[in-house]
C-alpha cells in the first residue's frame, strides 16, 4: 500500500498506508488528520483542502476540472500547489507524498 505522509498544523507529521481508490481525504478523515471535510468528498465546499508538498508530486496528479478549480477559490491559505484531496484517489504512485494541512483562518 502506498505511504502518504501529513503534515499537521503543529509541524508534526504523520504516515500512514492508504488504501488505493479511496479518496486522500478519506485517508485524511480515517487518521484523525485536522480537516473538517464537511461535504464528505462532494465538491460543495473547500474544507479538505491541503497543500501538496512537492512541486514535482502535484505536477504530476491528475488535471484539476473547473469544479474543484472554482471551490479551490473558497479555500484559506491558497498556495499554487493547493488541491482539494477529495478529489485525489489513492494509487501506488502516490506513494511517499507529502500534505501539509493549511492553518486556520
Amino acid at each position: 500500500m502506498p505511504k502518504i505522509t501529513f503534515v499537521h498544523r503543529n509541524g508534526q507529521e504523520s504516515t500512514v498506508e492508504a488504501e488505493n481508490g479511496k479518496s486522500v481525504m478519506e485517508v485524511a478523515v480515517d487518521n484523525d488528520v485536522e480537516i473538517e471535510a464537511a461535504c464528505e468528498g462532494s465538491l460543495a465546499c473547500a474544507t479538505c483542502h491541503m497543500v501538496v508538498l512537492d512541486q514535482g508530486r502535484y505536477d504530476a496528479l491528475p488535471a484539476m476540472d473547473e469544479d474543484e478549480e472554482d471551490m479551490l477559490d473558497l479555500a484559506f491559505g491558497l498556495t499554487k500547489t493547493s488541491r482539494l484531496t477529495c478529489q485525489i484517489r489513492v494509487t501506488d504512485e502516490l506513494d511517499g507524498i507529502r500534505f501539509q494541512v493549511p492553518d486556520d483562518a
